[in-house]
């Protein structure tokens, strides 16, 4: 009978020990995470300070975050995350379009996150589009409210007759904006053209074309426009043409106005789903969409000052 009692209290002791073990286990469990940016750009670093900032203060010294730049280069997108599911990260951030296009090229299984995005449905080619991917891929969008964009435009500038929309016809997203603004504008009474670069290399004399024919330009959010925002605002500012653009990093190197969000906080939400992800187990493909709470009108002073252009007292000025 002893003997039996014996074997009882040393099995009970060797479970207990397992699952002293097993807790100790998940408590120091590290996780390694994987972003992918597209370009060294304001909105986008501040994007991915955001979403390492929610990592460290929800799992501190737990995570490892990998940050690599694709310096605009789509193919580097592709070689970057091939390599994180190489790592077998245990999860991938993709901040901006090409860097999710090219994570979901890359896996199925690993949880993909995407921040800076305007329009997953776009961007991804769901038809039948419910607020969630169905994929392994979920993540925040960056979308300001064209009506409210639209509306700023109308406000500022009542008596313009032409609104050159211009953009760069490689990037989706930019493509899916200016398809809904330009009905907007239209609504308004604007007559409206679009003008579109391949990259980098025609931004100048698209926009030196644009300028020529129109009042007034909008620039949807847009990385390759927001790279070259020196070039436009060259061109645009001396002929007298205002901008309204799609964010205020696009505004503070070309724009006069915009109605926009917060990258960091956006980021930082973007980094609280991937705690729920990591942690505790949320299902990717069923996690909504997020959205920007909050839309603040902003204006860059050099410019209104340049152009000679009084802004209504509840725009807030862009800070330098």
């Amino acid at each position: 009978m002893k003997k039996a009692f014996a074997l009882v209290l040393a099995l009970c002791m060797v479970f207990a020990l397992c699952a002293c073990g097993a807790s100790s286990a998940k408590a120091e469990e590290s996780y390694t995470v994987g972003v992918c940016q597209l370009v060294q750009h304001p909105a986008l670093d501040a994007a991915t300070e955001g979403f390492q900032a929610a990592l460290k203060d929800k799992l501190g010294d737990k995570v490892k975050v990998d940050v690599q730049n694709a310096s605009g280069d789509s193919p580097t997108c592709s070689v970057i995350v091939n390599q994180f599911v190489s790592d077998q990260v245990d999860l991938i951030m993709a901040n901006a379009t090409p860097a999710l296009l090219a994570a979901q090229s890359a896996t199925g299984e690993i949880p993909i996150l995407g921040t800076s995005i305007t329009d997953y449905a776009s961007a991804l080619g769901i038809e039948d589009w419910n607020g969630a991917t169905g994929l392994n891929i979920s993540g925040t969008s960056d979308l300001a409210p064209l009506d409210g964009q639209a509306e700023m435009l109308k406000e500022l500038f009542p008596d313009a007759h032409r609104v050159g929309v211009l953009y760069c016809s490689a990037e989706p997203n930019s493509k899916y904006q200016a398809d809904k603004i330009d009905q907007i504008l239209a609504d308004l009474g604007y007559i409206v053209t679009e003008y579109t670069f391949a990259d980098s290399n025609d931004v100048a004399s698209v926009t030196a074309t644009a300028v020529g024919e129109n009042d007034v330009l909008y620039i949807p959010t847009d990385n390759t426009a927001a790279s070259c925002t020196e070039a436009i605002n060259n061109v645009a500012l001396p002929a007298g043409v205002p901008i309204i653009c799609g964010e205020e990093n696009l505004c503070k190197g070309c724009g006069l106005a915009t109605l926009s969000i917060n990258y960091y906080d956006l980021g930082y939400a973007t980094g609280e789903m991937a705690y729920e992800v990591l942690v505790n187990g949320a299902d990717v493909s069923t996690m909504a969409i997020q959205f920007a709470p909050v839309f603040t009108k902003e204006y860059n002073a050099a410019n209104a000052e340049a152009l000679g252009i009084s802004v209504p007292s509840d725009y807030v000025a862009i800070a330098d």
